[in-house]
């Protein structure tokens, strides 16, 4: 990695000599391929074999003698990393050298030019010297963005191989794991040994991953899950709040007893909207014609007419932790709800509602996305931030959540529709740190994406501090809040609504995925697997 460190704090490219030629190795164990560059015999000399008094700088030893050798057999794992270490060794001599030939390019072009250095030349001499030095600098520096171009294909290869190693890795515990002391011979060998089906599965999954075309109705697998639909300060013993959950009209109030309650927001006799109405003695009156419904449906008043036995559908609620859950689906559940409160020492500081005009996958993509912060969100919480040259998502193999790389940043995904997220900064609007454990504060959010219907999403969000807590205590701080997360949204909102777009038309929106999108792929093997009725999700713990 030196030469990237070396490139980078010179603003300059690196590049292999245009006297190079690669020939390549390849070393193949259990699908696991390396390319490794080795240069021919007559590489070197020219102006780097001059020496100065700077030029000791530069000096590493040539590495085509450390080459690894294998002899035409297989290479295993860790043969496999030496030989990658070795061509980032390589890039790195040969950069050297690549810099070492332009500051000598530099140092005589000062010769020429310094007539206490020189001696008297003619001005054609000169001309012609110059000429000569600038047609040598032109095509040094072309060699460079060459060689930075090989240095980033290295990269790719690298990163490709660290994939491939980590499930080869997985497969193999997983494979001894389940083996017999009879079995073990024929597991050592990756030609014969069969990989677990869950792993097979997956990967066919990935290649085959395709989101495109107009949004499906949901399907009713998704919908037997406990979701969390608002806060619980928001719902007022008097207050009727209308939800849209999977394609239908719900509302919210709280009954005789204070529970919360959900029943169809539409009443059996003219199907007026409810919501309309009112709360009357812990009942929802519809304003049409005075009809009276409990939390659980029962029409409990018919005024002016006699009354008959009429009940509407209502819904599984359930309130736990400041906020009011549903459970949408047919199949009976018990009240086994997980906790999203944010982590000790943190302060809840904002408890937000916003309908957004998209569908909730895409939103959740985006959320679980953090690669796009420093080209989306320059003007707000990203803003300042430099471009990694990688951007990681690390993550046990059956999870679904982990940290960025090289971000403080901690996240999860928490079915069905949940992103949990914790930032780490080192002074407020500041992003520092390799973790959120060197940071000294921290951000919790939470992020709840309700399917609303095919094209609109119920947001619900809040943001915990582990510092400032007199932030609590400040009037309208509710506003500031709720501005700063409406200007962070409109910047992904767009970009979303864009894709949304291109994807009804029949682009597929996980065309090309990268390492940095693992959760958001893990997200949608976990929901295709869902529907598709698998007895064991993916990811799961």
């Amino acid at each position: 990695m030196t030469a990237i460190a070396t490139a980078a704090a010179l603003s300059l490219p690196i590049s292999l000599s245009r006297s190079s030629k690669f020939t390549t190795r390849k070393g193949v164990k259990g699908g696991l391929v390396v390319f490794a560059i080795s240069a021919s015999s007559d590489e070197g000399g020219g102006l780097v074999d001059k020496k100065n008094s700077w030029s000791t700088l530069f000096e590493v030893q040539e590495p085509r003698t450390k080459l690894p050798q294998s002899k035409g057999k297989f290479l295993d794992v860790n043969q496999a990393f030496e030989v990658a270490r070795y061509d980032i060794q390589y890039c790195d001599w040969r950069a050297r050298q690549d810099l070492l030939t332009i500051m000598l390019l530099h140092e005589k072009v000062v010769d020429v030019l310094n007539p206490l250095a020189r001696d008297y030349k003619s001005i054609g001499t000169l001309k012609k010297d110059l000429a000569e030095l600038q047609a040598e600098l032109a095509e040094a520096h072309k060699q460079m963005h060459v060689s930075e171009a090989r240095v980033a294909e290295t990269l790719d290869k690298l990163a490709h191989m660290e994939t491939l190693v980590n499930d080869r890795l997985l497969q193999d515990r997983s494979t001894t794991a389940i083996a017999t002391p009879t079995e073990e011979s024929s597991v050592s060998s990756p030609s014969t040994s069969k990989a677990p089906l869950e792993t097979v599965e997956r990967k066919t999954q990935r290649k085959s991953l395709n989101v495109s075309g107009p949004v499906k109705p949901y399907h009713h697998r998704l919908k037997n899950f406990w979701y969390p639909v608002a806060f619980s300060k928001d719902l007022k013993e008097d207050t009727l709040m209308p939800i849209d959950c999977f394609e239908e009209p719900w509302v919210l109030f709280r009954g005789k007893d204070g529970k919360a309650g959900c029943i169809r927001n539409t009443c059996a006799h003219r199907a007026c909207p409810l919501d309309l109405g009112s709360v009357n003695e812990g009942r929802v009156q519809c304003p049409y014609h005075g009809w009276e419904y409990n939390t659980d449906g029962k029409c409990e008043k018919m005024p002016s007419t006699k009354f008959v036995n009429v009940k509407i559908k209502s819904l599984q609620c359930f309130e736990q932790e400041g906020m009011i859950w549903i459970w949408p689906g047919n199949e009976p559940s018990s009240p086994t709800i997980p906790s999203l409160q944010p982590p000790q020492g943190f302060q809840i500081h904002a408890e937000i509602v916003m309908e957004l005009p998209v569908e909730h996958g895409l939103l959740l993509d985006n959320l679980l996305d953090l690669a796009h912060a420093p080209f989306t969100h320059t003007s707000t919480f990203a803003k300042g931030w430099s471009v990694p040259s990688l951007v990681k998502f690390l993550t046990p193999s059956s999870g679904l959540e982990g940290y960025w790389d090289p971000y403080p940043i901690d996240m999860e995904f928490r079915p069905p529709c949940m992103v949990l997220s914790t930032i780490g900064i080192s002074k407020p609007g500041k992003l520092e740190g390799q973790s959120t454990k060197q940071c000294s504060t921290h951000l919790h959010q939470l992020h709840v994406c309700l399917p609303s219907s095919r094209n609109k999403t119920r947001l619900l969000y809040r943001m915990s501090l582990d510092f400032a807590p007199i932030l609590q205590y400040v009037p309208f701080m509710h506003y500031l809040w709720r501005h700063f997360a409406e200007k962070v949204l409109n910047e992904d909102l767009r970009l979303v609504l864009g894709q949304q777009d291109r994807m009804i038309n029949g682009e597929n929106v996980w065309n090309l995925p990268v390492s940095y999108d693992k959760l958001g792929v893990r997200y949608r093997l976990w929901r295709n697997a869902v529907e598709e009725g698998a007895k064991q999700l993916p990811f799961s713990k």
